[in-house]
């Protein structure tokens, strides 16, 4: 964990204590208490001089501005990787020793420095990417901004100022509120001025539908979705107007403790699974490649310094330091073998090829690293409304009056969106509707203040969701045939439209809490007055007196039928369907004459919503609908591919307890008829539960309900500490602190808030919950391919490593110069290394368990074949060189062409001893178009006449990683059940890597930079002799390996189970 997540509890007891003694819990107050704590009148407001105070105290009404991080300390982080230090060591070493070589009058050839300017290039990228990843982690704190209101409407000094810049807000202001307004700060309603105030607060709360808004008190224990006399900054008023009082501004409001909450998960972002497997390799590293260096330095130490024995005690010392500074450099070259400075590009590559993939699945990533994180992913704490519901409401039953009394009809509707034309209604009568049916239709088109409007490729619900799925349901239930023909066909508005023309609205009764309905007073084409009734089922039921039959006649309203009515009401309620019923009256003689004349006596009943109930009474009830916020088609699914998978899924929600438990059933996180007693909790039972990480530890799904930004936190942040790789979607503002702390943060693109997006590491373009699962596979066939391509490039550097040390052991002259050991770890590794990541996913790859974020990436058993093969590396680098100054042929193949002079194994691995030999002469060579001659000084023949051995040990190490390349397409897998063309990209990289090293071999310019000269055929035919072997012994260990896997991996797999155990 990092740093804010181990404090995360401490620091917000230690904020609660601190702010105990000023929080004033104005939602348990009555409306009196509140004005008098915050010494203000509603009439008045507060007047210029006690503001002026209160700002003094209290600030501006806006979210702190954190200090970002400075560029200077993000770069110094940059260097907190232990491979990143050993590149940075490297580099220096070799940049001061390539200096030292000019100022003592050698040389200063660009090939000495050009070892460390590509390691300095390197690590300046590196950084650069580095820090730009670091610096995206403010935008989710600027976003949030966006979401605070700009003005509000104040009084003030007994006046109303309109469109005070809402900054200005201090608390104890009268503000006024109205539709479409957005809200300024943490305000407890005064008084209602509309008969009701429905707000949408979900992207706060997590709750699915608007909130209808009181006056009265609350409890003061009650959580957030439970204050219902309170509104909150950011979130928006969908419904009528009131009289609020600012009761907390800026940091102290609840989307100011979220912006505190944000900047704590920032604080603790952890390493990735991958960088802590790499640091560690670092690690190891480092310690392998001080103990070489040593090891080289003491078999050497006889070179640079010599003594003699007097009386058994050394003296006479020797020390040459142009000797000790040469072994020096081979002890840097072996640095430079032994870190694979190609790797943080090819893992850079593998990533951004891996997110280009997750593009054309619709996942869309931001942070690079959580290609690799999804991969190992164990747990996925998803949000229920708009991740794996739609966040569109839609009618799913319809329930109609029958042929006769104590009858009912129910129809399923198919659908989960606003979309007119998704689903149908199954059972609908084959010869159209009936007249029940045409008043249901009517009632839910006429009745209703919303709309549907396509954006995109989206429908849209303009107004209150709940009346806008009723408008799809009529568009769903289509015309009667008398009607049909005067719409346009294909219009996704059409039927509500004709049911609109043939009636006019001349009164509209608001919903109000008491009664729970909704009425209209419409005048047909006819002149008759008549009334729409829409609401609570059981409340229209108490103010009916009548039903509809399926012809269209009314019978009384008789005991059988409202129970039969109220039965199907309660079986509906237990499915988590809200449902709405609908009724009308014709008799309405006090509106005979109305036609919305102010000076009509019917218009004063209208004007006081107390008389609404008495003309909504002695309805006639039609029928009732049951709406939801439907689960998406494809999330069943997508839950039993992450079973199958090994990873748990936990719903948490701010929505009712009941609502998210039938959700959770129908898309199998939790079985039909299984006791979820212990698996179902609300987030305040959770915090309160005395042993939460059990809890958390039960296997299979959980649920959260009616949780908080706070205890989304609390709980992704026990599962992290518990070991867990935590994804975690959302959409809202309240998602934004959990999407921060969690391992991967999973946004939605289309219904997502611009907080949360920008707090995520991922971004799911359909907002599609099962687009997660794809891309979890995604992310475990990349490491997959990491794996391969880490352990191929790891071997080479382990040739490399075995290659330099057989060189200082044996004493001969040195084979490899760093300069050519960086153009094969960055140049000719790289392309096939990049390549190994297209190899294709397993078919089974969803179907195994996560692997553990501790396991290793190279087991005991792949060190121990890489040992092998790198041994043979080096073997068969040095080898070919030794070959070349000591024999003429080699299997069958004549080496004696260029005419080079042959010495024994003795003077080779003496050559330091040279100028002492006597009669010791060199025959000139070619190369190329080059003759090497040595008629001054036949000793440089060790020196400047090693060049074309060196080339030959250069190009055996480039074609045994070329071979070694096929070696890694799988790990135990046989190149004959897995041939080389199963991945073509590695088939073009290899020829990519050959042609590199043929054009530095053939360029002049560029061979004299590297040091080498051109072969000749024989001379390549030695160097494919030499290196073809290396698939033959890997093909072998794989044998092995494949042999033993059973007894190797039981104690591992043993290992799998739970921590906790």
């Amino acid at each position: 964990m990092g740093r804010g997540g181990e404090n995360y509890g401490k620091r917000e007891n230690a904020g609660a204590a601190s702010s105990k003694q000023e929080t004033f819990p104005a939602w348990a107050r009555d409306v009196k208490q509140c004005e008098e704590k915050y010494q203000v009148n509603r009439e008045l407001g507060l007047p210029s001089a006690e503001v002026e105070k209160r700002r003094q105290i209290y600030g501006l009404n806006e979210l702190l501005k954190h200090e970002p991080t400075s560029i200077f300390q993000l770069l110094l982080e940059q260097f907190n990787d232990t491979l990143v230090r050993i590149l940075l060591a490297a580099a220096i070493i070799s940049f001061v020793l390539a200096w030292y070589d000019g100022e003592g009058g050698g040389e200063k050839e660009i090939t000495a420095f050009v070892e460390p300017l590509v390691i300095f290039l390197i690590l300046i990228v590196n950084a650069i990417v580095g820090i730009w990843q670091e610096s995206s982690a403010e935008k989710a704190l600027e976003a949030l901004k966006e979401i605070q209101s700009e003005h509000a409407d104040v009084i003030r000094d007994g006046k109303k100022v309109s469109s005070l810049p809402a900054k200005e807000l201090v608390p104890g202001d009268i503000v006024e509120l109205r539709v479409g307004d957005k809200v300024p700060a943490d305000m407890r309603v005064l008084s209602l001025i509309s008969s009701t105030v429905r707000v949408e607060q979900g992207s706060l709360t997590g709750e699915s539908e608007a909130v209808s808004k009181t006056v009265k008190v609350v409890p003061e224990n009650s959580d957030i979705q439970g204050k219902k006399c309170m509104v909150f900054a950011g979130t928006t008023m969908v419904n009528g107007n009131c009289i609020c009082l600012v009761t907390e501004i800026g940091m102290n409001t609840e989307i100011g403790k979220v912006h505190s909450q944000i900047h704590e998960a920032s604080q603790s972002d952890t390493d990735t699974p991958l960088k802590k497997k790499l640091n560690e390799f670092g690690e190891v590293l480092t310690l392998i490649i001080g103990m070489i260096c040593i090891l080289v330095w003491l078999i050497n130490v006889k070179y640079f310094l010599s003594w003699e024995y007097v009386d058994g005690w050394p003296t006479n010392f020797k020390f040459s330091f142009e000797k000790c500074t040469y072994y020096f450099e081979i002890a840097v070259a072996l640095a430079v073998a032994a870190i694979p400075e190609g790797l943080p590009a090819v893992i850079t590559t593998c990533l951004a090829l891996g997110t280009r993939k997750m593009a054309q699945k619709n996942a869309l990533v931001r942070k690079l690293p959580s290609v690799e994180t999804l991969g190992c992913t164990t747990v996925i704490c998803s949000d229920k409304t708009g991740t794996l519901t739609t966040n569109q409401m839609a009618v799913s039953k319809l329930v109609a009056i029958g042929s006769r009394s104590g009858t009912l009809r129910s129809f399923d509707v198919e659908g989960t969106t606003y979309d007119p034309f998704d689903g149908k209604i199954l059972g609908w009568p084959v010869d159209g509707m009936d007249a029940n049916l045409e008043m249901i239709a009517k009632i839910s088109a006429v009745c209703n203040d919303a709309g549907v409007e396509q954006s995109g490729r989206h429908y849209v619900a303009i107004g209150m969701p709940t009346e806008a799925a009723l408008k799809v349901l009529v568009e769903k239930m289509e015309l009667p045939e008398k009607y049909a023909s005067s719409s346009a066909p294909g219009d996704p508005r059409r039927c509500c439209q004709v049911w609109n023309k043939m009636v006019q609205r001349i009164a509209t009764l608001e919903f109000d809490r008491d009664r729970k309905s909704m009425g209209v007073i419409i005048n047909s084409s006819s002149g008759n007055k008549s009334l729409l009734v829409k609401g609570a089922v059981e409340n229209l039921l108490e103010r009916s007196s009548f039903i509809q039959l399926l012809d269209g006649s009314t019978v009384e309203l008789d005991k059988y039928s409202k129970d039969l009515i109220l039965q199907v009401l309660r079986e509906m309620s237990t499915d988590a369907l809200r449902c709405l019923g609908f009724a009308y009256k014709e008799e309405l003689p006090e509106f005979a004459t109305y036609n919305s004349d102010e000076d009509h006596p019917a218009h004063q009943l209208l004007l006081n919503p107390s008389n609404y109930s008495s003309i909504e009474s002695n309805l006639i009830f039609v029928g009732l609908v049951g709406l939801r916020d439907p689960p998406r088609k494809e999330v069943h699914q997508a839950i039993e591919d992450c079973k199958a998978a090994g990873i748990r899924v936990m719903v948490i929600t701010g929505d009712n307890k009941n609502t998210a438990e039938a959700i959770c059933r129908e898309i199998g996180v939790f079985g039909y008829r299984e006791d979820i007693t212990s698996r179902s909790l609300t987030g305040k039972e959770f915090m309160d539960h005395p042993d939460q990480r059990n809890h958390l530890r039960q296997n299979g799904g959980l649920l959260f309900s009616r949780a908080e930004p706070r205890h989304k936190q609390e709980i992704v942040r026990l599962l992290k500490q518990d070991g867990e790789v935590v994804a975690m979607t959302g959409d809202g503002v309240n998602d934004a602190p959990a999407l921060k702390l969690a391992d991967i943060g999973v946004a939605m693109g289309i219904t997502g808030t611009e907080v949360a997006k920008e707090a995520s590491d991922m971004v799911l373009a359909d907002d599609n919950f099962s687009t997660i699962v794809a891309a979890v596979g995604e992310g475990r066939s990349i490491y997959d391919n990491m794996k391969a391509f880490i352990r191929y490039m790891i071997s080479s550097n382990i040739g490399e490593v075995a290659s330099i040390f057989l060189t200082a052991a044996l004493g001969i002259p040195e084979g490899m110069i760093p300069v050519q050991l960086l153009w094969v770890n960055l140049v000719t590794d790289g392309p096939p290394a990049t390549a190994l990541g297209f190899n294709p996913q397993d078919t089974d790859i969803m179907k195994k368990p996560p692997r553990r974020s501790n396991d290793s990436l190279i087991t005991a058993w792949i060190l121990f074949r890489y040992l092998v093969i790198g041994s043979y590396v080096g073997l068969a680098t040095v080898g070919v060189f030794i070959i070349w100054y000591t024999h003429n042929t080699f299997m069958g193949i004549d080496l004696s062409g260029d005419g080079h002079s042959l010495v024994t194994y003795s003077q080779l691995s003496n050559w330091d001893k040279c100028p002492s030999w006597v009669n010791f002469t060199a025959s000139p060579f070619t190369a190329g178009p080059q003759v090497f001659k040595f008629d001054t000084n036949p000793c440089d023949y060790f020196r400047s006449g090693k060049i074309k051995a060196s080339t030959l040990s250069l190009s055996v190490l480039v074609s045994i990683e070329m071979f070694n390349s096929l070696n890694a397409l799988s790990e135990d897998g046989s190149l004959l059940t897995m041939p080389p063309w199963v991945n073509p990209w590695l088939l073009l990289a290899m020829s990519i890597s050959f042609g590199l090293h043929f054009l530095i071999l053939y360029v002049p310019f560029l061979a004299q930079v590297f040091g080498i000269v051109p072969l000749s055929l024989n001379e390549w035919l030695l160097v494919l002799a030499v290196a073809f072997p290396v698939i033959l012994i890997d093909e072998v260990l794989k044998c092995i390996g494949r042999c033993t896997t059973g007894p190797r991996y039981s104690p591992a797999t043993i290992s799998i189970k739970h921590k906790a155990e």
